[in-house]
């Protein structure tokens, strides 16, 4: 039977992840189709479409989709889910959010957060906070399958023309009411999928101290992370941590400024292509995931390091 790939966007384009997610679905079965559910995501149906890897994309609209209530969606997944064998979605706050509900409502249990697809049934997942890894297989006739996008590549976005179903909406869950959305408006890369990110610990002392961060990251056109102590701590607000509570990134460079090290935070960023860490302790546990590693004092080493970038004028774009 067919994969059905739930896509995420915000009824106007994709998110990234759901090429990442399209690349995993299509490791399980060759047959995926994607499903849409929004209200006026014309647009992003049509960029579905496009993703060679798809097959078919089934698009369902209703007022009440436009604000993405799991609540709404896990019904018309789980009547589409009748003719399919797998059902796939990011394990981002979307997915962890809707699957589970779908999972329960199929009788199956889910199989969270994969990094790798062995085959159709069988499936590689980080445990102990990515400390080990167990490989799952499930009997369940239909599987409920989250993947973490950072470990699968993005698809092709463009070369493919899948055909757009249109298909009724459920009704409306009379139990839970969209109130409103905050979000915070930012011109710098998104953390989850920026190519360069600067994260700062508690070595940063204070939030006016993430000062020396923010610079760092606005001549490398980098993402701003930090730890779950920064967090606690209150030098910086819990959308940016970075970790096993956080969020999980693989960019192409990770520099980690007065962060130890602990194993929450290396599970949510050792996976990076490459690592440095600046640290005045030459025994935190950073440095055994750095790549490069500066023992030094953060206060003096930054300045010099802004100094050198500023000489290089290589602001990377």
């Amino acid at each position: 039977m067919s994969v059905l790939l739930i896509a995420e966007h915000n009824n106007k384009e994709l998110k990234p992840f759901t090429l990442n997610a399209a690349t995993a679905a299509s490791q399980i079965d060759g047959d995926v189709h994607a499903v849409i559910i929004g209200q006026n995501c014309g647009d992003a149906a049509k960029a579905l479409s496009e993703l060679p890897l798809i097959k078919k994309v089934i698009q369902v609209e209703a007022p009440y989709y436009e604000n993405f209530v799991a609540e709404n969606f896990s019904p018309v997944i789980v009547k589409l889910a009748e003719n399919y064998s797998h059902v796939v979605c990011s394990a981002d706050t979307f997915g962890k959010n809707l699957m589970p509900r779908i999972a329960a409502a199929l009788d199956t249990s889910q199989i969270s957060d994969i990094t790798k697809v062995i085959s159709p049934d069988t499936f590689l997942r980080p445990i102990y906070a990515g400390n080990a890894f167990a490989t799952v297989k499930s009997k369940d006739p239909k599987k409920c399958v989250t993947i973490r996008p950072t470990s699968f590549d993005p698809c092709e976005s463009s070369g493919g023309s899948a055909p757009i179903e249109k298909a009724e909406p459920s009704g409306e869950f009379g139990q839970t009411k969209f109130i409103k959305r905050e979000e915070v408006k930012s011109d710098r890369p998104e953390l989850g999928t920026a190519r360069v990110v600067v994260s700062g610990g508690r070595g940063m002392q204070s939030g006016d101290n993430f000062k020396l961060i923010t610079s760092l990251a606005d001549k490398l056109n980098a993402a701003i992370g930090a730890s779950r102590a920064a967090v606690d701590a209150g030098y910086i607000s819990n959308d940016h941590q970075v970790g096993q509570t956080g969020k999980v990134v693989v960019p192409d460079l990770y520099i980690a400024v007065g962060i130890s090290g602990a194993i929450q935070h290396l599970a949510g960023m050792k996976e990076s292509k490459v690592i440095v860490a600046i640290n005045k302790d030459g025994e935190a546990p950073i440095f055994s995931v750095a790549d490069y590693g500066l023992e030094a004092d953060l206060f003096e080493a930054l300045p010099q390091f802004l100094e050198e970038l500023n000489k290089l004028n290589t602001i990377q774009k």
